[in-house]
């Protein structure tokens, strides 16, 4: 049995997380700032009313996981604004950057010393950060955002090689959840975490680092 902290965990793609991890009979530790009552239900360790952009938050989440040995750690918190040239809201985006970006970084540092040689951290990210793949233009503050995260994921598998823990960057697919107004054409949760779940398992040190979507496509920076 392997423990698992998830960000995120109170609906989407981090609530699915944590069924699936449940299911397998790994021990979940779900984070959130509201547990919702999916979330309750499930039976999983609830720590909530955790702002991941606060210190003092950040600080108490650390007291009161005391130490615990951590097996695999999924960054899934996340925040979407639609945004083009025209209607640029600068605050929104350092919110995203913020939250997508600067929060993630910070937990990992927080978290890599529970974490043991053979832990995982999985970065949940989006393809909408890779400037390669960008035809569309638009959604500056998360497609920024999303680059910033894909590279701090990228520093954090060469920073944490040394002590055995491998970094999986992971793009979940287009997924229909609230996030994206429950877009008919997107995946479920279901599907998306399924294939998520597959990299971070597969994932070793000499795949640390790597850019992937969740079917296994390896993806342009």
């Amino acid at each position: 049995m392997a423990t698992f902290l998830v960000t995120g965990a109170n609906r989407g793609i981090g609530l699915e997380f944590c069924r699936q991890l449940q299911a397998r009979h790994d021990q979940v530790i779900a984070v959130c700032r509201q547990a919702s009552q999916e979330l309750e239900t499930m039976g999983v360790e609830i720590q909530s009313g955790i702002e991941l952009t606060s210190e003092a938050s950040i600080a108490g989440l650390l007291a009161n996981l005391n130490g615990r040995p951590l097996d695999g750690v999924i960054l899934n918190a996340g925040t979407l604004q639609s945004m083009g040239l025209e209607d640029l809201d600068i605050e929104g985006v350092k919110r995203q950057f913020e939250v997508n970006a600067l929060a993630p970084l910070v937990l990992a540092q927080s978290l890599v010393g529970q974490m043991p040689s053979g832990a995982k951290l999985a970065l949940i990210t989006s393809r909408m950060g890779s400037i390669d793949d960008n035809s569309s233009g638009g959604s500056y503050g998360y497609r920024m955002s999303k680059v910033a995260l894909n590279m701090a994921g990228r520093s954090l598998s060469i920073d944490l090689k040394a002590r055995g823990i491998s970094v999986a960057i992971l793009h979940p697919g287009l997924v229909s959840t609230r996030m994206i107004n429950y877009n008919p054409n997107g995946i479920s949760p279901e599907v998306a975490v399924r294939g998520l779940l597959a990299r971070i398992d597969a994932l070793q040190l000499e795949t640390s680092g790597t850019f992937w979507h969740s079917n296994g496509q390896e993806l342009p920076w």
